[in-house]
């Protein structure tokens, strides 16, 4: 049988961290943590979309435990700020779900002067997992759960001189790239992990074709190009349900036998149950994430710090 919310284990006890929670996959995942008995944290940047999202899980839910963090991915004042709420409300963290994202935008910089798409899909994700590690490694066997996308495939190589492509920009070229460096994430996260000796565990997921706000936001804010409309009216005809589309993040947060380094996404690659599917070894992978890593603690100022 295909896996589903109802396979989530009882989670009463344990705190859950989840990025973009106020709507699409982020909403959904963290009303399916909520139900589960998971303390969530709803880290969003609006407020009223916010408020709105934790009332509708308070109604599905009436004994839900919910937390409201703002939080910027595109300002690492900001995600400071979001990460040292978290910490002095909790002194550890179970599950942190790196969901929030933004897709194909015209060219635009974060507060911090960082391509939006790489800014806020990376770079914020990266800062705010820095800066919640000792709270995630005093959990028994914490997860971190990174989104990525299909668009990955068709990412060209991180270029450290040129890391904000302020040379030759492209909305769908920043956006793959983006989703590259999701997925060079989380396998370099587990790599720490595994040489720290730690039980916590770096995992990764895509939501296939799933009918978000995503696409028509990329739309109504002049980005996509040609493209743009015609992956929203895809999206809006044929897309899985934000609610089938955010399993795969789901199962690889929760499914007890996931382990790290696993990619979690529909069987049939944009549709489909959520299943394990193998991680392609593209040439120099290694090479890759080296390159990740030093462009973010570069950019970002921080590293991500793991000790035994």
């Amino acid at each position: 049988m295909s896996w589903t919310e109802a396979d989530i284990p009882d989670l009463t006890g344990r705190t859950a961290v989840v990025t973009g929670a106020n709507g699409g996959l982020g909403f959904q995942t963290a009303l399916a943590l909520a139900g589960a008995g998971a303390h969530v944290v709803v880290a969003a940047r609006d407020r009223s979309k916010t408020t709105a999202a934790v009332a509708r899980i308070a109604e599905r839910h009436p004994a839900a435990s919910l937390e409201v963090v703002p939080l910027d991915l595109g300002d690492l004042s900001v995600v400071r700020a979001a990460a040292e709420q978290v910490l002095a409300g909790h002194d550890r963290v179970d599950v942190l779900v790196n969901n929030a994202g933004v897709m194909a935008m015209p060219q635009r910089e974060t507060v911090d002067g960082f391509e939006m798409q790489f800014g806020v899909n990376h770079l914020g994700h990266w800062a705010l997992t820095a800066h919640l590690m000792p709270a995630l490694l005093a959990a028994p066997a914490a997860r971190v759960v990174t989104v990525t996308s299909t668009a990955r495939h068709r990412a060209k190589r991180l270029d450290p001189a040129d890391p904000h492509l302020r040379r030759d920009y492209g909305p769908w070229a920043a956006y793959a790239r983006s989703k590259m460096a999701n997925l060079h994430f989380g396998l370099g996260l587990q790599q720490l992990f595994d040489r720290a000796g730690v039980r916590a565990s770096s995992l990764l997921a895509h939501p296939g074709l799933t009918n978000t706000d995503l696409q028509a936001r990329t739309v109504r804010e002049g980005g996509g190009g040609r493209l743009g409309p015609f992956f929203e009216v895809l999206t809006a005809r044929s897309g899985m349900t934000p609610r089938e589309g955010a399993r795969p993040q789901l199962r690889a947060a929760t499914d007890p036998r996931a382990t790290g380094a696993e990619l979690y996404a529909p069987r049939f690659g944009s549709h489909g149950p959520a299943v394990r599917r193998p991680v392609l070894r593209r040439h120099e992978l290694q090479e890759q994430i080296d390159v990740l890593w030093q462009v973010s603690e570069q950019e970002t100022g921080m590293p991500v710090r793991v000790a035994g």
